[in-house]
Protein backbone atom coordinates (compact mmCIF):
# COMPACT_ATOMS: atom_id res chain seq x y z
CA UNK A 1 0.00 0.00 0.00
CA UNK A 2 1.46 3.51 -1.59
CA UNK A 3 1.84 6.12 1.95
CA UNK A 4 -0.32 9.25 1.45
CA UNK A 5 2.05 12.61 0.28
CA UNK A 6 0.19 14.08 2.86
CA UNK A 7 -1.64 12.99 5.57
CA UNK A 8 -4.17 14.95 8.02
CA UNK A 9 -5.82 12.87 10.83
CA UNK A 10 -8.35 14.45 13.58
CA UNK A 11 -7.09 17.83 13.09
CA UNK A 12 -7.92 20.58 15.40
CA UNK A 13 -6.94 24.24 15.63
CA UNK A 14 -8.51 26.31 18.20
CA UNK A 15 -7.85 30.09 19.18
CA UNK A 16 -8.35 31.39 22.86
CA UNK A 17 -11.28 33.60 23.53
CA UNK A 18 -11.55 36.07 26.38
CA UNK A 19 -12.35 34.54 29.49
CA UNK A 20 -10.55 32.16 29.56
CA UNK A 21 -11.88 29.66 27.16
CA UNK A 22 -11.13 28.80 23.19
CA UNK A 23 -12.62 28.43 19.74
CA UNK A 24 -12.38 25.97 17.64
CA UNK A 25 -11.48 27.18 13.58
CA UNK A 26 -10.75 23.18 12.43
CA UNK A 27 -12.67 20.88 14.37
CA UNK A 28 -11.69 16.44 13.65
CA UNK A 29 -10.54 17.07 9.99
CA UNK A 30 -9.15 14.08 7.99
CA UNK A 31 -7.84 13.53 4.56
CA UNK A 32 -5.11 12.07 2.30
CA UNK A 33 -3.24 12.95 -0.45
CA UNK A 34 -1.48 10.33 -2.67
CA UNK A 35 1.83 11.01 -4.73
CA UNK A 36 0.81 12.94 -7.73
CA UNK A 37 -2.84 13.78 -6.86
CA UNK A 38 -4.58 16.63 -6.68
CA UNK A 39 -6.80 17.40 -3.52
CA UNK A 40 -9.35 20.59 -3.50
CA UNK A 41 -10.34 22.33 -0.09
CA UNK A 42 -13.48 23.98 -0.52
CA UNK A 43 -15.64 26.05 1.42
CA UNK A 44 -17.17 29.58 2.42
CA UNK A 45 -14.93 32.49 3.45
CA UNK A 46 -14.71 31.41 7.33
CA UNK A 47 -14.87 27.82 7.12
CA UNK A 48 -11.42 26.38 8.03
CA UNK A 49 -10.00 26.17 4.80
CA UNK A 50 -6.58 28.78 4.72
CA UNK A 51 -6.01 27.77 8.27
CA UNK A 52 -5.70 23.77 7.08
CA UNK A 53 -3.13 25.34 4.78
CA UNK A 54 -1.38 27.12 7.24
CA UNK A 55 -1.49 24.16 9.49
CA UNK A 56 0.45 21.89 7.22
CA UNK A 57 2.85 24.85 6.32
CA UNK A 58 3.66 25.16 10.18
CA UNK A 59 2.83 28.97 9.79
CA UNK A 60 -0.15 29.43 12.13
CA UNK A 61 -0.14 32.36 14.70
CA UNK A 62 1.53 31.70 17.55
CA UNK A 63 -1.60 31.86 19.64
CA UNK A 64 -3.07 28.76 17.73
CA UNK A 65 -3.37 25.59 19.64
CA UNK A 66 -3.57 22.42 17.02
CA UNK A 67 -4.16 18.58 18.18
CA UNK A 68 -3.91 15.89 15.87
CA UNK A 69 -1.55 14.56 13.27
CA UNK A 70 -0.24 16.07 10.08
CA UNK A 71 2.02 13.62 7.84
CA UNK A 72 4.23 14.20 4.82
CA UNK A 73 5.14 10.53 3.48
CA UNK A 74 4.85 9.22 7.10
CA UNK A 75 7.03 12.08 8.44
CA UNK A 76 4.85 13.49 11.38
CA UNK A 77 5.57 17.25 11.16
CA UNK A 78 2.64 18.76 13.37
CA UNK A 79 4.73 20.11 16.10
CA UNK A 80 8.23 20.16 14.54
CA UNK A 81 10.38 22.94 16.34
CA UNK A 82 10.46 25.97 13.83
CA UNK A 83 14.80 25.48 12.41
CA UNK A 84 13.30 21.82 11.30
CA UNK A 85 10.22 22.84 9.84
CA UNK A 86 12.11 25.91 7.55
CA UNK A 87 14.02 23.34 5.86
CA UNK A 88 10.72 21.36 5.10
CA UNK A 89 8.81 24.18 4.19
CA UNK A 90 9.89 26.02 0.48
CA UNK A 91 11.70 22.99 -0.04
CA UNK A 92 9.36 19.41 0.51
CA UNK A 93 6.01 22.02 0.39
CA UNK A 94 5.64 25.29 -1.00
CA UNK A 95 2.90 27.44 -1.04
CA UNK A 96 1.04 29.50 -3.47
CA UNK A 97 -0.90 32.31 -1.70
CA UNK A 98 -3.96 34.75 -3.19
CA UNK A 99 -2.15 38.27 -3.17
CA UNK A 100 1.11 38.34 -5.29
CA UNK A 101 1.62 41.65 -4.88
CA UNK A 102 1.82 41.43 -1.40
CA UNK A 103 3.56 38.58 -1.41
CA UNK A 104 6.55 39.60 -3.39
CA UNK A 105 9.29 42.05 -2.14
CA UNK A 106 8.98 45.35 -4.01
CA UNK A 107 12.83 46.71 -3.46
CA UNK A 108 14.08 43.70 -5.00
CA UNK A 109 13.90 42.21 -9.15
CA UNK A 110 12.07 39.02 -9.37
CA UNK A 111 14.78 37.08 -10.67
CA UNK A 112 16.48 38.10 -7.19
CA UNK A 113 13.89 36.43 -4.92
CA UNK A 114 13.36 33.35 -6.93
CA UNK A 115 16.96 32.87 -6.60
CA UNK A 116 17.32 33.62 -2.96
CA UNK A 117 13.85 30.98 -2.33
CA UNK A 118 16.20 28.56 -4.34
CA UNK A 119 19.33 29.35 -2.53
CA UNK A 120 17.94 29.29 1.22
CA UNK A 121 17.50 25.54 0.47
CA UNK A 122 20.25 25.09 -1.86
CA UNK A 123 23.03 26.98 0.22
CA UNK A 124 26.29 25.35 -2.03
CA UNK A 125 24.78 26.41 -5.28
CA UNK A 126 26.45 29.70 -6.78
CA UNK A 127 24.85 32.68 -7.76
CA UNK A 128 25.59 32.04 -11.45
CA UNK A 129 23.36 28.48 -10.88
CA UNK A 130 20.77 29.95 -8.86
CA UNK A 131 20.04 32.68 -11.97
CA UNK A 132 20.05 29.64 -14.46
CA UNK A 133 17.57 28.12 -11.80
CA UNK A 134 15.58 30.85 -11.28
CA UNK A 135 15.24 32.02 -15.51
CA UNK A 136 14.26 28.42 -16.06
CA UNK A 137 11.40 28.57 -13.38
CA UNK A 138 10.04 31.59 -15.16
CA UNK A 139 10.59 29.99 -18.73
CA UNK A 140 8.43 26.97 -17.48
CA UNK A 141 5.79 29.17 -16.07
CA UNK A 142 5.93 30.70 -19.73
CA UNK A 143 6.74 34.32 -18.92
CA UNK A 144 8.22 35.61 -22.31
CA UNK A 145 12.10 36.88 -22.30
CA UNK A 146 12.48 35.64 -18.77
CA UNK A 147 16.53 36.21 -19.17
CA UNK A 148 15.39 39.83 -19.66
CA UNK A 149 12.51 40.42 -17.03
CA UNK A 150 14.43 38.55 -14.31
CA UNK A 151 15.44 42.03 -13.82
CA UNK A 152 12.33 43.76 -13.66
CA UNK A 153 10.60 44.87 -10.11
CA UNK A 154 7.12 43.26 -9.15
CA UNK A 155 5.23 46.88 -9.77
CA UNK A 156 6.41 46.14 -14.05
CA UNK A 157 4.42 43.14 -14.41
CA UNK A 158 0.54 42.39 -14.51
CA UNK A 159 -1.46 40.50 -11.85
CA UNK A 160 -0.96 37.37 -14.01
CA UNK A 161 2.40 37.62 -14.19
CA UNK A 162 3.37 38.25 -10.76
CA UNK A 163 1.74 35.22 -9.78
CA UNK A 164 3.17 33.16 -12.24
CA UNK A 165 6.49 34.45 -10.64
CA UNK A 166 4.82 33.45 -7.24
CA UNK A 167 3.98 29.83 -9.18
CA UNK A 168 8.01 29.92 -10.35
CA UNK A 169 9.65 30.64 -6.91
CA UNK A 170 7.21 27.95 -5.66
CA UNK A 171 8.63 25.33 -7.78
CA UNK A 172 12.15 26.53 -8.17
CA UNK A 173 12.91 23.70 -5.53
CA UNK A 174 11.29 21.10 -7.02
CA UNK A 175 8.82 20.51 -3.91
CA UNK A 176 6.79 16.93 -3.41
CA UNK A 177 4.04 19.29 -2.52
CA UNK A 178 2.32 21.91 -3.48
CA UNK A 179 -0.19 24.19 -2.20
CA UNK A 180 -2.56 26.80 -3.70
CA UNK A 181 -4.39 29.22 -1.53
CA UNK A 182 -7.22 30.95 -3.87
CA UNK A 183 -4.47 31.13 -6.13
CA UNK A 184 -6.52 33.10 -8.76
CA UNK A 185 -8.90 34.90 -6.51
CA UNK A 186 -7.29 38.32 -7.32
CA UNK A 187 -7.39 37.97 -10.79
CA UNK A 188 -10.02 38.90 -13.80
CA UNK A 189 -11.36 35.72 -15.58
CA UNK A 190 -9.09 35.16 -18.39
CA UNK A 191 -6.11 35.38 -16.76
CA UNK A 192 -7.65 33.03 -13.98
CA UNK A 193 -8.13 30.20 -16.52
CA UNK A 194 -4.25 30.56 -18.09
CA UNK A 195 -3.18 30.21 -14.00
CA UNK A 196 -5.10 27.17 -13.48
CA UNK A 197 -4.02 25.51 -16.76
CA UNK A 198 -0.55 26.26 -16.02
CA UNK A 199 -1.25 24.80 -12.79
CA UNK A 200 -2.49 21.78 -13.99
CA UNK A 201 -0.16 21.28 -16.69
CA UNK A 202 2.87 21.46 -14.31
CA UNK A 203 1.19 19.59 -11.81
CA UNK A 204 0.88 16.49 -14.25
CA UNK A 205 4.34 16.86 -15.86
CA UNK A 206 6.47 16.94 -12.38
CA UNK A 207 3.93 15.04 -10.50
CA UNK A 208 3.95 17.44 -7.72
CA UNK A 209 0.99 16.52 -5.10
CA UNK A 210 -1.71 19.85 -5.62
CA UNK A 211 -3.48 20.92 -2.79
CA UNK A 212 -6.19 23.64 -4.11
CA UNK A 213 -7.95 25.75 -1.49
CA UNK A 214 -10.51 27.50 -3.49
CA UNK A 215 -14.45 28.60 -2.63
CA UNK A 216 -15.16 28.62 -6.53
CA UNK A 217 -16.70 25.17 -7.27
CA UNK A 218 -16.14 25.51 -10.48
CA UNK A 219 -12.60 25.77 -10.46
CA UNK A 220 -12.33 22.37 -8.72
CA UNK A 221 -14.50 20.79 -10.94
CA UNK A 222 -11.47 21.36 -13.72
CA UNK A 223 -8.43 21.22 -11.53
CA UNK A 224 -8.91 18.23 -8.64
CA UNK A 225 -9.04 14.45 -8.12
CA UNK A 226 -11.34 14.60 -4.62
CA UNK A 227 -12.75 17.32 -2.78
CA UNK A 228 -12.98 17.98 0.81
CA UNK A 229 -16.49 20.24 1.54
CA UNK A 230 -15.78 22.43 4.82
CA UNK A 231 -18.08 24.10 6.75
CA UNK A 232 -18.02 26.00 10.14
CA UNK A 233 -14.33 23.88 10.78
CA UNK A 234 -15.73 20.87 10.19
CA UNK A 235 -15.23 18.65 6.71
CA UNK A 236 -18.84 17.67 5.90
CA UNK A 237 -18.11 15.83 2.63
CA UNK A 238 -15.27 14.13 1.06
CA UNK A 239 -15.74 12.18 -2.39
CA UNK A 240 -14.22 12.21 -5.49
CA UNK A 241 -14.79 15.04 -7.50
CA UNK A 242 -16.92 13.82 -10.37
CA UNK A 243 -19.64 11.48 -7.59
CA UNK A 244 -19.38 14.72 -5.90
CA UNK A 245 -21.21 16.81 -8.55
CA UNK A 246 -23.21 13.77 -9.53
CA UNK A 247 -24.73 13.27 -6.67
CA UNK A 248 -23.96 15.33 -3.67
CA UNK A 249 -24.68 13.74 -0.66
CA UNK A 250 -24.95 16.62 2.36
CA UNK A 251 -27.13 19.45 2.25
CA UNK A 252 -24.72 21.69 2.31
CA UNK A 253 -22.79 20.48 -0.52
CA UNK A 254 -26.36 20.46 -2.24
CA UNK A 255 -26.65 24.13 -1.33
CA UNK A 256 -23.36 24.99 -2.73
CA UNK A 257 -24.18 23.70 -5.85
CA UNK A 258 -27.92 24.70 -6.17
CA UNK A 259 -26.54 28.58 -5.64
CA UNK A 260 -24.89 28.43 -8.68
CA UNK A 261 -26.22 30.37 -11.17
CA UNK A 262 -27.31 28.53 -14.35
CA UNK A 263 -27.73 30.21 -17.79
CA UNK A 264 -30.59 27.88 -18.87
CA UNK A 265 -32.51 28.62 -15.07
CA UNK A 266 -35.76 31.10 -15.29
CA UNK A 267 -34.73 34.48 -14.16
CA UNK A 268 -35.59 34.71 -10.87
CA UNK A 269 -34.67 34.73 -7.01
CA UNK A 270 -31.20 33.70 -6.50
CA UNK A 271 -30.82 30.35 -4.44
CA UNK A 272 -28.62 31.16 -1.12
CA UNK A 273 -26.72 29.25 1.66
CA UNK A 274 -27.21 29.71 5.52
CA UNK A 275 -24.14 30.55 7.05
CA UNK A 276 -22.80 29.12 10.16
CA UNK A 277 -19.88 30.52 12.61
CA UNK A 278 -17.27 27.91 13.74
CA UNK A 279 -18.10 25.82 17.37
CA UNK A 280 -22.05 26.22 16.09
CA UNK A 281 -22.78 22.82 13.95
CA UNK A 282 -26.12 22.83 12.94
CA UNK A 283 -28.49 19.88 14.23
CA UNK A 284 -27.42 16.49 11.96
CA UNK A 285 -24.44 18.49 10.25
CA UNK A 286 -21.40 16.81 12.58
Amino acid sequence: MTTPLLEVQDLTIAFPTPGGGSTEVVSGLDFALEPGGSLGIVGESGSGKSMTSLAVMGLLPTNARLTGHIRLAGEEIAGLPDRRMRRIRGDRIAMVFQDPLSSLNPYYTVGFQIEEAYRAHRPKVTRREARRVAVEAMDRVRIPEAARRAGHYPHQFSGGMRQRVMIAIALSTEPDLLIADEPTTALDVTVQAQILALLKEIQRDTGTGLVLITHDLAVVSEMVDDVVVMRAGRCVEHAPVARLFSDPRHPYTRALLDAVPRLDDEVGELRTVETAAPDTPREGER
